[in-house]
């Protein structure tokens, strides 16, 4: 087993036994139900050392949640990753919210985004993930009986705090597997999990805008603002 996957097995132990309250209604874990595809991601591009970790904060409901690929967008993940593998359906599903694997019809906005902009600058994934790992820190969804999706920050401190505890061991494997010196977060929630799980390591930290489409900056033209930030942190996309 690779240090990788063996962090994998680590998280999903520890965080099996947490419970959330209302308004969480289900909790998804893709490292459990989507593990073939999670398994295949790692085994396929977790190889070799890595430059740089990007940090993203939890699965989206029709990205990693079904696809077991953090931001994996259904055709991002099967059509440029060659990813493609069953996922079960998990004991309890939200009714507007079902795992449908690679069978969901619905794009991930910011995996579309995402893997598309990485897409644009390296054109095959061999050479991104020659210097670069791509991980949630979070490997959880939460979803609230409306369907609506809820991120980790909105979780009550009593929840989080165990939870966080085991998402800043899993973040701190990953780094220790891939070797990496630059950890970016894309977003502010994951720049700031990843300075407060690594702060005591000789790291560089740096942060990317998060592609979500809930944020106007966003969608005012995220891949010239994700190059941006790349360029401010000395990194020449492509090369």
């Amino acid at each position: 087993m690779s240090p990788l996957e063996s962090a994998t097995s680590r998280v999903v132990a520890a965080i099996e036994p947490l419970r959330f309250s209302p308004p969480v209604d289900v909790v998804y874990d893709p490292l459990v139900h989507a593990r073939r595809a999670h398994l295949a991601w790692l085994r396929r591009y977790g190889v070799g050392p890595k430059h740089v970790v990007l940090v993203g904060m939890n699965p989206g409901p029709f990205g990693m949640v079904q696809t077991g690929v953090p931001f994996g967008e259904v055709a991002a993940v099967r059509d440029w990753l060659g990813i493609e593998e069953d996922v079960e359906r998990p004991a309890r599903e939200h009714g507007k919210r079902p795992i449908e694997g690679f069978a969901c019809a619905r794009s991930e906005v910011s995996g579309r985004r995402f893997w598309g902009f990485v897409r644009s600058r390296f054109g095959e994934p061999e050479r991104f993930f020659a210097r670069y790992w791509v991980h949630n820190y979070c490997p959880l969804a939460f979803v609230e009986a409306s369907g609506r999706n809820l991120t980790p920050d909105k979780l009550p401190r009593e929840e989080t705090a165990p939870l966080f505890l085991a998402c800043d061991r899993y973040l701190r494997d990953v780094v220790q597997a891939t070797g990496a010196s630059l950890v970016i977060g894309v977003g502010a929630f994951a720049e700031d999990r990843a300075r407060r799980a690594l702060a005591d390591r000789a790291l560089r930290f740096g942060r990317i805008p998060h592609p979500s489409p809930a944020s106007p900056a966003a969608n005012r033209g995220w891949d010239d603002a994700a190059a941006a930030a790349f360029a401010e942190l000395g990194l020449t996309l492509g090369e």
